[in-house]
């Protein structure tokens, strides 16, 4: 029987087990918009939105793609920022028994083209700034129609003139030819199309098919049922925000709602909660700090990339961030020394956790008030068990202290993959998941990343985790941000390349980068190489794309087109 010496670690006020209310993601919304219709649910660029109109506007969308011939089961996606379009054309879809496939508005069309063709995408739902990538492969797949918003739709009066101007200065207004199949968003809301009839949705509906590269190969979608959401922002609640009171919230929105972190861990968890949802469409630090300045959030989600820019902002240091009561990171490892230096400067814990496209969101994380411990991901979060097995024998569970790879079983666990029956039963295994992270548990059931499966470096023999090597980067006080990647060297099988970026003002050397690990590293885990680069490429939820540096770094060795020190 499985042991779970992490329980005794809960806050006083979290139970043992976890209880799941029998609703689908749209009764979220009705319900905060029942109790709160005052309630500011959205603020976008200082225009606010209320509960009862946000839940009209979903209604009156809603009734327009049933007209359009959606019905429960049909794929839909919503390729948009966060922006209260998002928001709106995610709750209709949902409402209607659809399924929602969220697209990152940065894909390109090879990229789109083998996501909504796996889905089987009807219908997108969009901005009309990225026309041209869904107008050039709409007519490769069964896309039915096409419809799009403004960016600017709805901002403030002002803006709302301003946005197009600004766009035609930078180049980047889109001109649309409407037609019987692509559509205008506010033409859908205008007309008074009759209310759908009642859809018979059950939490163990099909809601979203949230796609991630998963360990392996091409991107998959993770399939997540109402019941896998719901579960999933329960167990935040009741882990986490225990005494916070429903409608008090107000939330920086800056993790993308596309991502299963920022679509379920934020704008539901926001919209459970009746908070206020502060969109930012474009996480610039500038617009973040003047959210903050201007509208209080109390609520903070963020990834380790965005902490250090805040921590380095020119600045910060006089801006009031006392208004933030709780925080969270997630995506990524969060180093010490930046976790600690921005809590010093706010005066609250962050919650660092860990969670996965495939778990809905969250499947482990730190106690916010009771024992932390640094360079873990905590404990598993309320209704989730966890356990570490041999890598290349699940079947065997390994004891305190060993690293193996990390396997999670919760109700927030996806039903499998989207067309992948293969992959599938390679992942889900007897009911646990199979997370592709090496980890290790403590004595008292605090679990450690160590790192990817995949990422893991073999180097003249040894096993090295670019986590640890990171960990070391972090502390050298120029340093902003670190990857660590292996590179193929004939001699060792793979040599460890250390991608650095400098705080901004400081210069520094490879040899004093070299030196300092030599310090603290055995000498197989210390870089032999070490690259600056003024960026490090991440995805939009701010996670390191080692294998992006690999592959730059492959491709342009030797065209002298990076700047290596070593």
């Amino acid at each position: 029987m499985l042991s779970r010496p992490w329980l005794k670690f809960y806050d006083p006020d979290v139970p043992a087990e976890l209880t799941i209310p029998p609703w689908t993601v749209p009764d979220l919304l009705r319900n905060s918009a029942r109790r709160y219709p005052k309630q500011t649910a959205t603020v976008f660029m200082g225009a606010r939105m209320s509960y009862a109109r946000l839940l009209g506007q979903v209604d009156r969308l809603a009734a327009g793609l049933y007209s359009l011939g959606i019905r429960k089961g049909d794929r839909v996606a919503i390729m948009m920022p966060n922006c209260p379009q998002t928001i709106i054309a995610y709750y209709a879809v949902l409402s209607l028994g659809a399924v929602t496939v969220m697209t990152n508005p940065l894909y390109v069309a090879r990229e789109l083209e083998h996501q909504w063709g796996d889905a089987g995408v009807k219908m997108v739902l969009s901005l009309d700034l990225f026309w041209p990538q869904i107008q050039e492969v709409r007519t490769k797949l069964p896309v039915q129609y096409v419809i799009l918003s403004g960016i600017q739709d709805y901002m403030p009066a002002f803006k709302k003139w301003l946005a197009p101007l600004a766009l035609r200065r930078r180049g980047q207004w889109v001109s649309v030819r409407y037609s019987d199949t692509v559509l205008s968003w506010w033409r859908i809301l205008a007309r008074k199309y009759p209310a759908p009839p009642p859809v018979d949705l059950q939490p163990t509906d099909l809601a979203c098919l949230q796609y991630t590269g998963g360990t392996t190969g091409l991107p998959k979608g993770a399939m997540l049922t109402h019941r896998n959401l719901i579960a999933s922002i329960c167990q935040i609640r009741t882990f986490l925000l225990a005494g916070h009171q429903d409608a008090e919230d107000r939330a920086l929105a800056i993790m993308p709602f596309f991502h299963v972190y920022g679509m379920n861990g934020l704008m539901n968890l926001g919209v459970y909660l009746a908070a206020t949802l502060i969109l930012i469409p474009r996480p610039e630090i500038k617009t973040i700090v003047d959210a903050i300045q201007s509208e209080r959030p109390t609520f903070f989600t963020g990834v380790p990339a965005l902490y250090a820019a805040l921590n380095n902002y020119r600045g910060i240091d006089r801006v009031d961030m006392s208004s933030i009561k709780a925080m969270f990171s997630g995506a990524s490892p969060l180093p010490v020394e930046v976790m600690e230096q921005f809590e010093a400067r706010v005066g609250t814990r962050i919650a660092e956790a860990y969670g996965l496209t495939e778990a809905a969101s969250v499947t482990h994380v730190n106690p916010r008030r009771g024992r932390r411990k640094f360079g873990s991901i905590g404990v598993p979060i309320i209704g989730t068990d966890a356990k570490i097995v041999d890598v290349n024998n699940p079947d065997r569970e390994l004891g305190v202290g060993e690293a193996g790879e990390l396997l999670v079983k919760g109700p927030q666990v996806m039903q499998g993959y989207w067309n992948a029956a293969d992959e599938t039963a390679r992942t889900l295994v007897d009911g646990w998941l199979r997370t592709g992270d090496i980890a290790r548990m403590d004595e008292e059931g605090y679990f450690y990343i160590v790192d990817r499966k995949k990422d893991l470096i073999l180097s003249a023999g040894y096993n090295v985790y670019p986590r640890e090597v990171e960990e070391v980067l972090y502390q050298h006080p120029k340093v902003l941000e670190a990857a660590v990647v292996g590179l193929p060297d004939g001699l060792r099988g793979e040599k460890i390349a250390a991608f650095v970026t400098l705080k901004p003002g400081q210069t520094a050397t490879a040899a004093e980068i070299r030196s300092f690990c030599r310090e603290r590293l055995a000498p197989y885990k210390q870089p032999r190489l070490v690259v600056f680069r003024e960026e490090l490429p991440k995805t939009l939820a701010g996670k390191v794309l080692r294998r992006k540096l690999r592959e730059e770094w492959l491709e342009r060795e030797g065209k002298g087109r990076m700047r290596d020190e070593g």
